[in-house]
């Protein structure tokens, strides 16, 4: 792998070098121009003649710098100008795309489309959490490009329905991501599936290339080039970062005081847990500002067009989760606001990333509480700055009066719902489909018991059929705890004639019925098979119990069969051989 890195650190937004100035085909040039691109950013300018050439290229570069648009020229050149592969099916596509986000894949298709859909290619954006025949249909009727999340792609190929074998170009976006989320075997799965390296083109871009990335690139890339664009910051100097230090109860009113005070600002909040994606979102609702939410508990339809209402201006301020720190690109957004420092220390860049994009400024408001403060030093280490430290006063917690606002208008022309009715349909939907707290699939159950397998079946860690804890299908009452008196009521025992046949020998009952004849002898002719009840005789004593055995009842005498056991019948037979009869 040999690497090209840019010779003189800069945070320029364009080069000088046009697109025109490539060896493009006609139809691209026009539809870059017609979607309003003429220069390149630096890791285009970098990229573009390596990859034009047919070489496999791994870029690093930050986010914002249009990482995304170099892969996509190339790929739209290359399908265009050359013939696909002669074993290609009517329905095989050429080229796969893969993301790790559902929102990435998302923006990677709405990005390709601006100047690729009147290419006369077909586009097929594959993700989960959306209608699975829909698709299906989709990869049937062929594509020439499927952009796609790793595990819904990797289903449509196990079932035969999509086959890989004529991809001649592959393009991983964000790999590293790919490896948090722990797509990695999925990833190398669909990546066997390819033709050889050698004979495909391979792609693979991120904002951070790790020793893992750089290994997997090694496996699968033939002979890439690394093309990485060096700043003097990891973060963009665009960017003014300021950090507060406030106390847990300190950082909601913090955050509603701090937006008070930037009127018409479009801002973006993180935090780091799907439960306080809620709390704060319903926090800024009741400060009378227009909120979406983006976590793995909306569902994808509901993110999708949340996401598209703060694009376009209709919700001022979206609270998200990870899930949308990565590849997004969201025109104005001026505020970004760390209400929880990040665990990892590459989220916090990745974060700030989703401001000053292609060359505007944009603020980064981190809160270091008690609970993630433990986090700064690595993050400090990581952007090699340190994160200046802001003074908090009592004026800032007390937000500025705002006036109640109308709610965002949904295609209907009616007010869209509230962050309440957002969680409360994310959750029914959710109990339909199995996966509600505690429900059925529904994560981790209390007690640490595994998840998605709704209650034991059967028989699950015990013997079958009568071993300790009853017959499998009833819950056995708790054992006392030791030096405990145990309960006095004499256990309740089913007479054998009303148990059914294949119950008889097995269960309870059964084995109660067994140890009972071992404990009374042979079973004696004539028998009604009945099992008499237990007698049950306690102790005064109250840390003692005793339960006598039961009694069979008395029966009449058999002229066949002796009250005597076996062994004295057996016993006087033998004496009766050896001693002598007398006169």
């Amino acid at each position: 792998m040999t690497a090209t890195e840019d010779s003189k650190p800069s945070d320029k937004p364009l080069t000088d070098i046009a697109f025109s100035s490539f060896d493009l085909q006609p139809a691209v040039l026009q539809g870059l121009e017609a979607a309003g691109f003429s220069r390149c950013t630096p890791i285009q300018a970098m990229t573009l003649p390596l990859s034009l050439a047919g070489r496999d290229v791994a870029g690093q570069a930050q986010t914002g710098t249009g990482k995304t648009l170099a892969f996509l020229v190339t790929l739209v050149n290359r399908l265009i100008a050359r013939p696909a592969l002669a074993n290609r099916g009517p329905a095989d596509p050429r080229a796969m795309i893969l993301a790790p986000t559902r929102e990435l894949a998302i923006q990677i298709h709405k990005d390709a489309l601006k100047f690729g859909s009147d290419l006369g290619l077909k586009f097929a954006l594959i993700y989960g959490g959306v209608d699975y025949d829909k698709q299906r249909a989709q990869l049937q009727s062929g594509c020439d490009v499927i952009i796609a999340t790793p595990g819904r792609l990797i289903d449509y190929v196990r079932q035969g329905v999509v086959h890989l074998h004529a991809c001649e170009v592959c393009i991983l976006d964000e790999a590293d991501r790919m490896f948090d989320l722990g797509f990695i075997k999925d990833l190398r799965f669909l990546l066997r599936k390819l033709p050889r390296r050698e004979e495909r083109q391979t792609l693979l871009f991120s904002a951070t290339l790790s020793h893992r990335v750089l290994e997997l690139a090694y496996e699968h890339m033939n002979e890439p080039e690394k093309v990485v664009v060096e700043t003097e910051t990891v973060t963009t100097s665009r960017v003014r970062q300021v950090m507060y230090l406030p106390a847990n109860e300190e950082k909601l009113p913090l955050l509603i005081g701090l937006l008070s005070r930037s009127e018409g600002a479009r801002t973006m909040v993180f935090v780091n847990t799907k439960v306080w994606v809620e709390r704060v979102a319903k926090a800024l609702e009741r400060a009378h500002y227009r909120v979406g939410v983006l976590s793995g508990d909306v569902p994808q339809k509901k993110r999708q067009s949340l996401l598209g209402k703060f694009q376009k201006g209709d919700l001022e301020i979206l609270v998200a989760t990870d899930v949308a720190a990565r590849g997004l690109h969201i025109d104005g957004v001026s505020h970004v606001y760390n209400f929880d420092l990040p665990f990892e220390a590459e989220d916090y860049v990745h974060r700030i990333g989703r401001t000053a994009r292609l060359g505007a400024e944009g603020d980064a408001i981190s809160f270091a509480c008690e609970r993630y403060a433990q986090g700064l030093p690595a993050i400090e280490a990581y952007i090699e700055q340190s994160i200046p430290v802001a003074p908090m006063t009592n004026e800032m917690l007390t937000a500025i009066p705002r006036a109640p606002r109308e709610r965002a208008a949904g295609e209907d022309g009616e007010p869209v719902e509230s962050i309440s009715d957002i969680f409360r349909e994310a959750r029914a939907e959710a109990e339909a489909s199995g996966r509600g707290r505690g429900g059925p699939g529904g994560g981790r159950r209390e007690g640490g018991s595994r998840s998605g397998g709704g209650p034991r079946r059967e028989g699950d860690g015990r013997s079958r059929g009568g071993g300790r804890g009853g017959s499998g299908g009833g819950e056995r009452p708790a054992r006392p705890p030791r030096g405990e008196p145990r309960s006095e009521t004499p256990r309740a025992e089913t007479p054998r004639e009303e148990l059914p046949r294949a119950a008889q020998g097995t269960g309870e009952a059964g084995g109660e019925a067994r140890r009972s004849r071992r404990r009374r002898g042979p079973r004696r002719e004539g028998a009604t098979g009945e099992a008499a009840p237990a007698v049950a005789a306690h102790s005064t004593d109250a840390s003692k119990t005793t339960t006598r055995l039961p009694v069979p009842p008395a029966a009449p005498a058999s002229p066949t069969v002796s009250k005597e056991s076996f062994f004295r019948r057996f016993t006087r037979s033998v004496k009766s051989l050896v001693t002598p009869k007398s006169n």
